[in-house]
């Protein structure tokens, strides 16, 4: 093989290198951020959930009646996390912000908002809330 052939070989196999590499990193995104596909994931996300979320937001998901309707306080009650909810119109990184800091006006809410939301930054572990949001998702 002449020399330029095997260069323009090399420059080819590093080209095809280069794009199977970014395709790998471009699938794999996000593979496992938060995942209902992870079981054990999911399992340690309902104990929690069960535990910290479903008194407000129901044990199957449904949150508290009139959810779009404002309490008498001017609240509104706590919406679903099933399919009838708002919740999937949110990103991950919004709905980790949301559960770590409760509703924040004019970051996670409009700014005039107050809500009955609790921030769970002190009681929860980012992966405990990762794998709530996981558990949610699953369902």
């Amino acid at each position: 093989m002449d020399k330029k052939k095997a260069i323009r070989c090399l420059a080819g196999l590093s080209l095809l290198g280069a794009i199977i590499f970014a395709g790998i990193q471009w699938l794999n995104r996000d593979a496992g951020f938060i995942s209902p596909a992870n079981k054990d994931q999911v399992m340690r996300g309902k104990k929690h959930y069960d535990f910290y979320c479903a008194s407000c937001h129901g044990s199957q998901l449904e949150g508290q009646a009139n959810w779009r309707l404002r309490m008498a306080n001017g609240r509104l009650p706590a919406p679903p996390h099933d399919e009838t909810g708002h919740t999937w119109h949110h990103p991950d990184s919004v709905l980790i912000d949301i559960t770590k800091h409760g509703l924040v006006p004019g970051k996670t809410a409009p700014s005039d908002y107050v809500s009955d939301m609790p921030a769970y930054a002190n009681i929860l572990s980012d992966s405990d809330i990762i794998d709530v949001l996981a558990y949610i998702k699953s369902t």
